[in-house]
Formats: C-alpha cells, structure tokens, sequence
C-alpha cells in the first residue's frame, strides 16, 4: 500500500465558528424559555435547537487535529485507509475520521522480547526519551539499541555483541498497514542481521577464513573490521524492512568482547601470542646485531678469532642480547703455564 498525503482544511475556521454556535445555542436556549413562558412557539423551536447543539456540538470539534514538526497522522474512515498529513499545523478533517498507529505504545525493553515494560531504549536523535503513546507516528531520526546478542563468529568462538541502529519512517502507510507492528519488526530484523553477519566474521584476524565470500582468504575481523561490518548489518536491515517503510541510516557496534565463559582463556592467548611475537622481533634484532659485530670485528681486523671462538662469541652476544635478566659479564684473562 502506497502512502498518500493529504492537505486537510485549517481548522481554524471550524473552531471559530463551532465557539459562535455553542454562544448561539446558549443564547436560544435561554431565549427560547423567556419565548415560551410568553406562549410563543418560535420559543420551542429555539430551545430543541440549544438543547441538540449543546449535545452533538462536539462532534465537529473531534475533527480538529494538530500535528508538530516531524509528526504524521495515518487517517482511516470506516476501516478504509483516507491519506496522512504530514505537514505540521492545525488541520480539520472528517470528525468520523480516526487515526491509526499499531506501534504506539511499544516500548523497547529487551530485543527478544519487544513488549517487556522496561527501560525506553527508543530515543530520539537529540538524545531525550520519547515515550510513544499517541497515534501520531514520529519522523524523527530515532535511535534503537538492541540488547547485547551472544552469538558464534566464524571461528565459533561465542562472543557478545550489541548494535545500535538509526533509523526512520519514510512511507507511513506501508509502516502501519504493511506489518503488524514496525518497531517490533524492526528489533526483530537488527537481531537476524547481526546474527547472519557476525557468524561470517572471525573475533580477530585468523588464517584461512574468508569473510568476503570469493573464496580467498582475507584479514577481515569483527575488531579490526568494524566499519565494514556495520555496513554489512546496515545492508541486511535494510533489504528487510524496505517492506515496512522503514529507512536505515547508519548502523553501529556499540559493544563487543568475549563471551564471559571463554573470556580467560581468550585474554591468555592472546597475551601468550604478544609474548611470542616480542621474543620473534627481539630474536630478529639479536641476530642482525650479531652479524655486525662479527663483520666489524673482521674488517678493522681487531682480533682474529676461529671458527670455535666466533660461535661461542655468537652464543654469548645472544644470550646477552636475547635474555630477560641482564648479564654478569666474565673478563677471561687467559690461560696460565705451569713451569
């Protein structure tokens, strides 16, 4: 269903002229008992109409609506979808209209169960709470941040992970009627695409994994690669809730880390891996000033040393240069001759 706006009367009009006939009303309503005290039968007349108007005189003035910036009213007559204002101002329209909005009273709580009365965590882009009770839908940019997921990544390694996703409506009609509750479809779609797309993405960097899908191996990563796959997420919403008129902005990670049960062991492997890495640099340097020292010492010709002397003068430089503790350093002053 498509959307169709409408451009209603300014309800000024109507409640300026809906005030002059309840005055009208109160004025025949008092002169019609003053006429019919005096046996006048215009008195009746006037009196049956003050009486009706004072009852029914309301119904024009349930066809005054008022809509803010950044607001739209979804119309239906009689179970028929009419149009949506969209426009900000002060509208007349059919008083037997009535406004439609599934999702008024839905409160975020946690993203597996979108109706736990809970904290609000539909915000708007300024960052104030809104509380959706009425039947007017916002436009606003808002902000859905869906409860922390644990799911598996490529290596399946269960890791937590939580988005938040800025969104808006953009056809109410296709909002409301479309579906049965958009921001409820909307939750439920953050939750399957982030699931799909984490699935497909190791925690770090791993060998042999691809995350592209043309079947090379690449370095992408949920840590290393956040921007891409908040893109990936973003795309995936999208593609499901185009059916409800919804429009994703932007998508963001908001929190990410080891599942509490594997955390531990993760943290001591990855220490373990910085550890190694360290010793593989330090190891490389050793051997590269080692080898300095060895042709330095032959081309200013200092000392001439043999094959025997030269490895265990390599063995000392490394383990010197190699070693966590600083060295005790022994001066061999040579070998003495017993006479």
């Amino acid at each position: 269903m498509e959307e169709k706006v409408l451009k209603p009367k300014t309800g000024m009009l109507v409640l300026i002229i809906g005030i002059l006939l309840y005055l009208l009303a109160l004025a025949a309503i008092i002169g019609g008992a003053i006429l019919i005290e005096d046996g006048n039968n215009i008195g009746a007349m006037s009196l049956v109409f003050g009486i009706v108007w004072f009852m029914a005189g309301w119904i024009p003035f349930m066809g005054l609506k008022i809509l803010k910036p950044k607001e739209a009213l979804v119309l239906t007559l009689f179970g028929k979808y009419t149009g949506t204002i969209r426009e900000p101002g002060f509208y007349f329209v059919n008083p037997f209209s009535t406004s439609f909005n599934p999702a008024a009273k839905t409160k975020l709580g946690q993203s597996a169960d979108v109706n736990k009365q809970s904290s609000k965590l539909i915000t708007s882009s300024e960052g104030t709470q809104v509380e959706l009770t009425s039947k007017k839908i916002s436009l606003k940019i808002m902000t859905l941040n869906n409860a922390k997921q644990k799911v598996n990544d490529a290596l399946g390694n269960p890791v937590e992970v939580g988005i938040a996703v800025m969104w808006r409506v953009v056809d109410t009609a296709k909002a409301v009627f479309n579906v049965d509750n958009y921001m409820e479809y909307l939750s439920l779609q953050c939750d399957s695409a982030l699931r799909n797309v984490v699935r497909i993405y190791p925690y770090d960097v791993a060998e042999n994994v691809d995350t592209t899908g043309d079947g090379e191996p690449d370095e992408g990563s949920l840590r290393g690669s956040s921007l891409e796959v908040a893109s990936r997420i973003k795309g995936e919403i999208q593609e499901k809730v185009e059916f409800a008129g919804l429009e994703i902005l932007e998508a963001r990670i908001t929190y990410l880390a080891y599942a509490p049960e594997i955390a531990a062991v993760m943290l001591q492997r990855q220490q373990a891996r910085a550890v190694v890495d360290a010793r593989k640099l330090i190891v490389e340097g050793a051997v590269g000033m080692v080898e300095m020292a060895m042709d330095r010492l032959h081309a200013d010709n200092i000392v001439d040393l043999s094959e025997d002397r030269k490895a265990a003068l390599a063995s000392n430089l490394l383990v010197i240069l190699c070693g966590s503790r600083e060295a005790s350093p022994v001066i061999n002053t040579g070998s003495s001759v017993e006479g």
